[in-house]
């Protein structure tokens, strides 16, 4: 997927967060996830724990390891950090 592709997707994303807020749990992570985020996200991640850090605009998935669960970069297939376009 291209960087332009990526981008469009994230203003999208941007401008759907900006409709309305989606419910969160007592993580910050989303109950559930917008189609278009859903759409981007490489198939090997997690996507039943999902975040938006208000640092970066980026979205973070909780990987449970073996010793310990990390917050690691939503990815697109082709690696690409999945962010929200900043306004």
């Amino acid at each position: 997927m291209s960087p332009k592709i990526v981008i469009l997707i994230a203003g999208a994303l941007a401008l759907t967060g900006c409709a309305t807020t989606p419910p969160l749990d007592a993580d910050g992570a989303y109950r559930e996830l917008p189609e278009p985020l859903l759409a981007l996200a490489a198939p090997y991640q997690n996507l039943s724990k999902v975040r938006l850090d208000q640092i970066d605009n980026c979205f973070w998935y909780l990987h449970d390891g073996a010793v310990e669960q990390t917050w690691l970069p939503l990815r697109t297939a082709n690696g690409n950090p999945i962010c929200q376009a900043q306004s």
